[in-house]
Formats: C-alpha cells, sequence, structure tokens
C-alpha cells in the first residue's frame, strides 16, 4: 500500500510564485530561473520512478518523499519501500545523455552530447541515507531491519556507462523500469536465507508519523525583498499581469477576459511566500485602492485572521 504521495516540493511551489514577479533585471534572475529549472527536472524523475514503483503498491508499503530527522540533522529520501524482510531506499536520478559512473574516483559525469559535467557520486549520497536510516530506525528499536538501496535513472534513454567494476555497479544502479523487479528479487532472496519477516505497514506507518516537510526560504536565499516583487493579479486566461477591480471581480486589460476569484492565486502565492499578509500588503500586491475591499477579499479567501497579530495566514484544510 502506498501510504504517502509526492507533491512539488515546497521550494520548487515558491519558485514558481517568485519568477514571474521579479524584473528581468534583477541581478539573480537568471540564476533563480536555472535553479527552478533544475528543480523541475528533479522532480520530473521522481514522478518517473514513481510510475514503476507503484507496481510495488501491492505487495509492499511504499512512502514518496520522506523526510526525518535524526541527532541534529535532517534527511531525504525520494522514495522508501517497506517490503518483507527489508527496506529499500530508491533514489531517483534524472540526468540526459550519457552518464559515467567512477567508482575509483566516486564521481559521475555526465555528458550531453555538448558540454561534459561533474557531479556528486550518486552512489555516495545514498550511502549517506542509508546510514541516516539505519541511526533513525535504531533510536525507534528497529535497527534489526536490513537496508538496501537501488539508483534509479529516470529516462530509459539514458545512456549508463561505468570507469571500472561494470557488475558492481549494476547490483543497484538500473534505470528506473527494472528497480522493481530487483526489490522484489532480493527481498525474496533474504526470504529464502531465512530472514525474519517485518511488519511493513506498521513500520511505514511509524515512518510516517515522523516525516516532516522539506522547506526553506526563498526569499532570503536569493536576497529578494517584498519590494521587489511585482504587484497585480495574473489574468487566468492570457497570463497577463495588472487585471483591473471592476465590480464583484476583475477583468483582463488584455484579453478583456472576467473572473471572480483570480485573486485567490496570488494571495495564496504571496502568504506561501512570506507566512502571512497584512490588509495592506493585499492593496499593495493585488493593486487595491480600497481598504473595505481588501478586507471583504481576505474574509472570503479562507485564509484564518489571527487578531493579535492583526494578519492573516493560510487555513491548513484549504491551501
Amino acid at each position: 500500500m502506498k501510504i504517502k504521495n509526492r507533491s512539488k516540493p515546497l521550494p520548487l511551489r515558491k519558485l514558481d510564485v517568485i519568477i514571474p514577479r521579479l524584473s528581468s533585471q534583477f541581478p539573480r534572475f537568471t540564476e533563480i530561473k536555472e535553479d527552478a529549472k533544475r528543480q523541475g527536472r528533479g522532480y520530473s524523475g521522481e514522478m518517473k520512478v514513481d510510475y514503476y514503483l507503484e507496481s510495488l503498491a501491492s505487495r509492499y508499503t511504499l512512502l514518496d518523499d520522506v523526510y526525518l530527522h535524526i541527532n541534529g540533522k535532517n534527511f531525504q529520501i525520494d522514495s522508501l519501500v517497506v517490503a518483507n524482510h527489508a527496506i529499500f531506499i530508491v533514489d531517483a536520478k534524472h540526468y540526459m545523455g550519457t552518464i559515467t559512473f567512477d567508482p575509483i574516483l566516486k564521481q559521475l559525469i555526465r555528458n550531453d552530447g555538448n558540454i561534459e559535467s561533474g557531479f556528486e557520486y550518486p552512489i555516495t549520497q545514498v550511502e549517506n541515507q542509508k546510514f541516516h536510516l539505519h541511526n533513525w530506525l535504531l533510536k525507534h528499536k528497529l535497527a534489526h531491519i536490513p537496508i538496501y538501496y537501488f539508483i534509479a535513472v529516470a529516462d530509459p534513454s539514458t545512456i549508463i556507462k561505468v570507469d571500472g567494476n561494470r557488475e558492481e555497479i549494476s547490483k543497484v544502479v538500473a534505470h528506473a523500469s527494472r528497480v522493481p523487479g530487483m526489490i522484489m528479487e532480493k527481498d525474496q532472496e533474504l526470504a529464502q536465507a531465512g530472514k525474519a519477516k517485518i511488519q511493513d505497514y506498521k513500520v511505514g506507518k511509524m515512518i510516517l508519523r515522523e516525516c516532516g516537510v522539506y522547506d526553506m526560504n526563498i526569499m532570503k536565499q536569493y536576497g529578494i525583498t517584498c519590494g521587489e516583487l511585482l504587484p497585480g493579479v495574473f489574468c487566468p486566461e492570457c497570463g497577463m499581469r495588472g487585471m483591473k477591480r471592476i465590480h464583484g471581480g476583475w477583468i483582463c486589460k488584455n484579453c478583456r477576459q472576467k473572473s471572480h476569484n483570480a485573486h485567490l492565486k496570488d494571495i495564496y502565492g504571496y502568504v506561501l511566500l512570506n507566512g502571512s499578509i497584512t490588509n495592506t500588503e493585499c492593496m499593495w500586491f493585488l493593486g487595491l485602492t480600497s481598504r473595505s475591499t481588501a478586507t471583504r477579499i481576505l474574509q472570503k479567501s479562507d485564509l484564518i485572521y489571527l487578531k493579535k497579530y492583526k494578519y492573516w495566514v493560510k487555513n491548513p484544510k484549504t491551501c
């Protein structure tokens, strides 16, 4: 059973909000767009790997995007499969072109046809994840559960090469479509060796209860102030910023499209970035001239008003 599904990472969602609201003249604009592209590619790869791993849901307990805390450190695992006799870490990699594993120098080299680039060695990354997960299991008196890992290459067209022992690398690195079979094969091997069966659902639920959500302050990360965000409501039809407020709604100056609630996405985006919104901020951000209109919009937005602080925050049930 799959007990934790993947959702778009919060940092990527924040970048999606920020990019259309920054001037192209912002000093780090190009860097921000490249980071969003890279994170989006990683998320896409994880989703591709999920497609294959979901075939195991009828046999084992699956969790996507596991984020745990142990010994003062947070660690993240793309996918976790709690099988009958072991836990399997699956780390998704979405590289295009040709990738070469160098087990001697512990590096990964990618050649996309134009440029050769070096990356952190994926096996070292996943071994660190295994180390932290073992410590987490130890703390919860589950250290007897074996942990194995696989690196799933998301795109089937990616060419995998090895500069060294190909057989050893092939035991843990494969295209995503092969990974479910490798997990079942290993679990069956453990069963035949007489390893104790674990309560996969119970262990999975224990992990789920302590899962957090990875987040970061994107505004601080890139040195962006609220005043550098371009205000205005985006048209849901043509994407132009700066819809005009009319009675009971909005109208786009570009395509003349009308909308009653075009502002909601913008308000939620502001709160996602800043954690809260005041009436004054709402007026500025939506381009309103009336404080009472801003108050009325916020009251109908499903946000929660904290009277003590005089600002609005998201309602976790609706936003």
